[in-house]
């Protein structure tokens, strides 16, 4: 048996389930499992390790036998180190567009940096919040905690 079917299997262990469970909530062939347990095959493509690493909450590193066990977690609000990026990168794109347009002005005066920096932040928590309202919405149940 191969170290990543063991890994596996103990994860289902802990979890209650059974691998045949499993393959079916995740869409997995039972038979991939099946070879890798007869060491046919020594390991599983990318996407199906993804997927049970999603549905496990481990990471990729863990079932493939290194050490990091528990998945990068999100922070307490719930967005992960890639939802930053993502709002900071369309955050940047908004702001870049308002500036170009010449329309951020107050009384006919332009905006002062102290005013912007505001409408940065403002605009910085309802990105937040809208990422995290989608993917409390968006995420399919099997895959939320």
């Amino acid at each position: 048996m191969s170290d990543l079917y063991n890994r596996i299997y103990g994860l289902c262990q802990k979890k209650n389930i059974s691998i045949g469970k499993m393959c079916n909530d995740l869409s997995i062939s039972r038979g991939n499992l099946t070879e890798l347990k007869m060491d046919r095959i020594q390991t599983l493509r990318a996407a199906n390790l993804t997927k049970i690493s999603d549905y496990f909450g481990v990471s990729i590193d863990y079932l493939l036998g290194n050490e990091q066990k528990e998945k990068p977690a999100a922070d307490s609000d719930g967005l992960t180190a890639k939802d930053r990026r993502d709002i900071a990168r369309d955050l940047e794109k908004m702001m870049a567009e308002l500036e170009e347009s010449g329309d951020l002005m107050f009384d006919g005066d332009p905006a002062s940096p102290e005013a912007l920096e505001s409408i940065r932040q403002a605009m910085a928590m309802a990105l937040e919040y809208a990422k995290k309202v989608n993917k409390e919405k968006y995420t399919p149940k099997k895959y939320r905690k």
